[in-house]
C-alpha cells in the first residue's frame, strides 16, 4: 500500500483517536487528560525527530555540564527537558513537573496551571546516545490531592496512585507504550503520516520468559538472592533450559523488550549503590505501573515497587520486574536467604 492510499485509510486508530475512545468511557471526564497527552504526545514527536538527525544537527556530545544526579549531560537530554518542560506546561493542564535533569520540581505558572502533576525522565539511557542504540522518554502522571493548589507532596505519592504512565522509545522505530489504568497499547509513529498507530494492543507479557537482563559486571557486589537467581537462570536446577542474558544499557529498551516477550528485567541493590541505582519517581514508578497492567510484577527486593512512599524527588530503589512467575522466583529466594550484600 503506498503513502497516498494509506492517507486515505480510515480504520487506522491513532493515538489521539485512541485516547479519545478511552474518555468517551467516563461520562464525567473533561478531557483534560486527552489534551495533557497530546501535548506529550507533541513532545515526543519532536525528541524523535531530533534523535534521528542527531548527528546531522551536530547534537550528538556532551553539553559541557552535569545534572543533578553527576552525570554528564548530553547535548540531547538537555534539549530534551527543555522540549518537555515547554510542551507539559503550555498544555495548561500541569501543575507541579519533575524532571531527571532539573535539581528542583518545576512549578508550573499560575495561569497556566492545571490539575495534574507529570514526572519524568525525557532522555532515558542517553549514554548511549552516541552509538545509536534505542534510548527513551520515560513519563507517569498524578492529579492533585484533593484540595492541593500543587505543592511538592502531589508528587511524593506511591506509584500505584499514578493515573498514566508510559514511554517512547526511539530506535529503529519510533514506539510510544501507554496505560492509562485500563491495560497496555503499544503504538509506532508512522513518517508518511506523523501519527502514532496502534500496533500493539492490549500488550499482555508472558506469564514465564526465558530471558534475563541485568549488569552481570556488578555480579561481585549482588546480595545472595540476587546471585542465586541469576546461578539458576544460567544453570537451572529444574532440568528446564537456560534463560538467555539480554542486556541492552537503556532502560526503555530492555524494559519493551521485557514487556513483548516475558522475562525479567533486574537493577538490584549492590555494595556500591545499597539503595539501588534507579529513580523512583520517574523509572521505577511508570515502569512497574505498565508491567503491572499487562500482568507481570515489580518488587524492590523487600515488596511491591508501586507501594514504596517516596520522600525525596530522586529517591533510588533497586527493581526486578517482568515475567510474574520470573518475579516470584526471586521474591522466594528473597524469603530464603538474608539480604546481605555478596562480599560485606
Amino acid at each position: 500500500m503506498d503513502h497516498a492510499a494509506d492517507a486515505m485509510r480510515t480504520d487506522l486508530m491513532t493515538i489521539t483517536r485512541f485516547v479519545l475512545n478511552e474518555q468517551s468511557k467516563f461520562p464525567e471526564a473533561r478531557g483534560d487528560l486527552t489534551i495533557l497527552l497530546n501535548h506529550i504526545v507533541l513532545g515526543c514527536k519532536f525528541v524523535c525527530s531530533s534523535v534521528s538527525k542527531a548527528g546531522l544537527a551536530k547534537l550528538i556530545g556532551l553539553a559541557g555540564d552535569t545534572n543533578v544526579q553527576g552525570e554528564e549531560q548530553k547535548k540531547l537530554d538537555v534539549l530534551s527537558n527543555d522540549v518537555f518542560i515547554k510542551a507539559l506546561s503550555s498544555s495548561g493542564r500541569t501543575n507541579v513537573l519533575v524532571s531527571e535533569e532539573l535539581e528542583e520540581a518545576v512549578f508550573v505558572d499560575e495561569k497556566l496551571r492545571g490539575r495534574y502533576c507529570v514526572v519524568f525522565d525525557p532522555l532515558d539511557g542517553s549514554s548511549n546516545i552516541d552509538c545509536g542504540v534505542s534510548i527513551g522518554t520515560i513519563f507517569g502522571i498524578y492529579m492533585l490531592k484533593e484540595g492541593s493548589a500543587g505543592t511538592l507532596n502531589d508528587v511524593l505519592q506511591p506509584g500505584k496512585n499514578m493515573i498514566a504512565a508510559g514511554y517512547c522509545m526511539y530506535g529503529s522505530s519510533c514506539t510510544l507504550v501507554l496505560s492509562t489504568g485500563t491495560g497496555v497499547n503499544g503504538f509506532t509513529l508512522d513518517p508518511s503520516l506523523g501519527e502514532f498507530i496502534l500496533t500493539h494492543p492490549d500488550i499482555q507479557i508472558p506469564k514465564k520468559g526465558k530471558i534475563y537482563s541485568v549488569n552481570e559486571g556488578n555480579a561481585k557486589n549482588w546480595d545472595e538472592p540476587t546471585r542465586k537467581f541469576v546461578e539458576n537462570c544460567k544453570f537451572p536446577q529444574d532440568g528446564s533450559s537456560p534463560k538467555s542474558l539480554r542486556y541492552i544499557g537503556s532502560m526503555v529498551a530492555d524494559v519493551h523488550r521485557t514487556l513483548l516477550y516475558g522475562g525479567i528485567f533486574m537493577y538490584p541493590a549492590d555494595k556500591k549503590s545499597p539503595n539501588g541505582k534507579l529513580r523512583v519517581l520517574y523509572e521505577v514508578f511508570p515502569m512497574s505501573f505498565l508491567v503491572e497492567q499487562a500482568g507481570g510484577m515489580a518488587f524492590t527486593g523487600k515488596g511491591r515497587a508501586l507501594d514504596i512512599v517516596p520522600t525525596k524527588i530522586h529517591q533510588r530503589s533497586p527493581i526486578f520486574l517482568g515475567s510474574y512467575d520470573d518475579v516470584e522466583q526471586i521474591k522466594a529466594l528473597t524469603c530464603f536467604f538474608p539480604r546481605v550484600l555478596c562480599g560485606s
